[in-house]
């Protein structure tokens, strides 16, 4: 008997619910509290969308934390290690964001909406709580909420057609994280040039929930002759792209070094923020282990798998595999994993404890592809 998924008011749904349920939405999680559609029942399908054509997602559940008010900005800082100087409107940021002792609790993109809001696009888990106690224990002036926005994805290599369509062929210059104000159709957007994809594409940031429903059907309708087609962040793209799944990659102890974030770190600023310390402790220690890929040798995997696979080599416990999937591109079974150096730096296969059997497994570099 099909697991079935029960909808309840406790769970919320996004504005494009209803839309992508008539649409085929045939497979849903919780993401951020609300449901998240997982799959339309044809994997094979929407992989070719996203990679050779274009594909539509309800991505609502990318929640946005609001910060509004004269300490903004100020209290932005102190949320991440990544150095704010200079940031304009229009043009969002990656930013880590990690606990007191260094560990990651979340990976938004910054966007500044304004001199005196700004909103974080929120990975799974409540920021909301975090930073509204942050800024009260600091006495800090600003407002946190969650806004009425919900993004839909546009992602592909011919996104950048549609949405071209849609808004004007200025959009084609809007830098990757780049965005503005739009409308369409009296609907008021930001739209923004990102989405959980290397494949390219675009996120439109939905300011009133009461057009979830109008918007899905103009995108659908704008990308008809395209051959688009509703999808979700694509399981098989994400492993091959090594694209980082707060929550199911990460576990409590890991820190955004082992995630190779140093890049959007700048743990030598003059500001302070959250876990300073730790990590100019934890970056001088060095790292134990790393976000790796992995071939895995054998027969395709029927499915592709979301569990805890562990890794053995000779015998002794390296890592995790969090993500696998078999790859037509790379014509192998393909994972995401956190793998100690030590497995890393011998130059080893590691032992994968697969659930189709144990498997030998190749390290490699991220992104696989």
């Amino acid at each position: 008997m099909a697991l079935q998924l029960s909808i309840g008011a406790r769970v919320r749904k996004s504005p494009f619910f209803d839309a992508a349920r008539a649409d085929g939405m045939a497979a849903a999680s919780v993401y951020n509290h609300m449901y998240m559609p997982t799959s339309y029942g044809d994997p094979a399908a929407e992989y070719e969308r996203v990679i050779n054509g274009v594909a539509m997602w309800d991505v609502g559940i990318e929640r946005q934390v609001a910060l509004k008010g004269p300490d903004a900005v100020a209290l932005a800082r102190y949320l991440t290690p990544r150095n704010l100087d200079g940031l304009k409107i229009g043009q969002g940021k990656y930013v880590p964001i990690c606990n007191y002792e260094g560990k990651l609790i979340n990976d938004p993109v910054l966007l500044r909406i304004t001199d005196d809001e700004i909103w974080l696009s929120i990975a799974d888990s409540d920021i909301a709580l975090w930073a509204g106690g942050i800024a009260g224990a600091r006495g800090m002036d600003v407002y946190v909420y969650e806004p009425d926005v919900s993004p839909l994805a546009i992602q592909g290599p011919k996104a950048i057609d549609v949405v071209a369509d849609m808004f004007g062929n200025w959009v084609r210059t809007l830098s990757y994280f780049g965005f503005a104000e739009a409308e369409l159709e009296g609907i008021p957007l930001i739209l923004a040039r990102s989405g959980w994809s290397k494949q390219g594409g675009y996120e439109l940031y939905l300011r009133d929930g009461r057009y979830g429903a109008r918007l899905w059907q103009l995108v659908k309708q704008a990308g008809a002759g395209y051959g688009i087609g509703p999808g979700t962040p694509n399981y098989i793209e994400r492993v091959e792209s090594g694209l980082i799944s707060y929550g199911a990659d990460t576990d409590d102890a890991t820190t955004p070094y082992e995630l190779g974030m140093d890049k959007f770190m700048d743990v030598d600023q003059k500001e302070d923020f959250v876990g300073k310390a730790a990590l100019r402790s934890l970056r001088k220690a060095g790292l134990k282990r790393r976000f790796m890929g992995l071939l895995i040798d054998g027969e395709p995997f029927p499915a592709f798998n979301e569990a805890r696979w562990e890794l053995h080599q000779n015998g002794d416990y390296v890592g995790y595999v969090s993500a696998a999937a078999y790859s037509r591109r790379a014509q192998s079974n393909i994972a995401v994993s956190m793998v100690s150096t030590t497995a890393i730096e011998s130059g080893q296969p590691v032992d994968v404890a697969s659930d189709w059997g144990h498997r030998k497994a190749t390290i490699v570099p991220l992104p696989i592809i």
